[in-house]
């Protein structure tokens, strides 16, 4: 069987010497203290799990300017800091902080009193009244649990008893998301982890995944499509046919959790 390796680059969280809360949160171009201190935030940010570094990164910076820790108009704290306590390398980071910027949500400046500074909720993606009509017709975290449970298996199953003519069915899938364009991503995403759940054997299977992958696309429809978090679904479709055609189940369901769980804390980043 072919080896695998992560494609993340976490790293364990330091122990020794790390601070206890980040200095200077909320500093503002002439240095001031805003009103949110380190203690909540050093409660908020943990150091990510291993396997999805760039998505739970942005999950949980995503999440500290949702709850208003760092104010508009506030500077975030120094790169380091953020990286020691998130547990990642400072280019996972700088890549996150770019997505954020890109999306109209922080900026950056330049000089003495530069650093990454948070810009007002009204510019961020996905506030007008369609997102908030998706979200609230949907139980989000029952939909990805679900589709966890369904995914797993199916993956799973693929491998303890794929057909010949399925193998060529997996590995055209697989093709077709590495060659498609931005704008068809989602599609051929889609595709691949259809027929996986068609070829689980399981005819129920594949039936509520088509309903609850439907579900899921509606949110995936409202966040942006981030090339760096393609990159890496990729790498984990590819994992995960890897393992299927290895007829390694174990494998192909914990690479293809570990798939869901990118996709969860993306989600989870952008819509709560």
């Amino acid at each position: 069987m072919a080896a695998r390796r992560r494609t993340d680059d976490t790293r364990p969280a330091a122990v020794e010497g790390a601070p206890e809360a980040i200095e200077g949160v909320g500093a503002g171009a002439a240095g001031g203290a805003a009103d949110a201190g380190p203690g909540p935030l050093a409660s908020v940010l943990r150091p990510v799990r291993a396997g999805n570094g760039f998505e739970e990164t942005l999950e949980q910076v995503l999440q500290l300017l949702r709850l208003g820790l760092v104010p508009p108009g506030d500077r975030l704290p120094a790169e380091r800091e953020l990286a020691q306590h998130l547990g990642v390398s400072r280019v996972t980071l700088r890549e996150v902080l770019k997505v954020l910027q890109d999306q109209g949500m922080v900026e950056s400046r330049r000089g003495r009193y530069g650093g990454t500074f948070v810009l007002p909720r009204a510019t961020a993606p996905g506030s007008g009244d369609e997102l908030r009509r998706r979200i609230a017709a949907v139980d989000v975290e029952d939909t990805l649990r679900f589709r966890e449970v369904l995914e797993t298996g199916a993956a799973g199953l693929c491998a303890d008893g794929l057909a010949a003519d399925g193998a060529d069915r997996l590995r055209a899938a697989l093709e077709a998301t590495q060659g498609a364009r931005l704008e068809d991503y989602r599609r051929q995403d889609t595709l691949l982890h259809l027929t996986l759940a068609e070829l689980s054997g399981s005819r129920s299977l594949a039936a509520q995944y088509a309903s609850v992958r439907a579900t899921l696309n509606e949110l995936l429809d409202c966040i942006p499509l981030l090339v760096r978090n393609l990159e890496h679904s990729q790498q984990q479709h590819a994992a995960v046919v890897e393992a299927v055609l290895d007829r390694d189940a174990e494998a192909a369901r914990e690479m293809m959790r570990e798939h869901c769980a990118g996709t969860a804390a993306l989600l989870r980043g952008f819509l709560s």
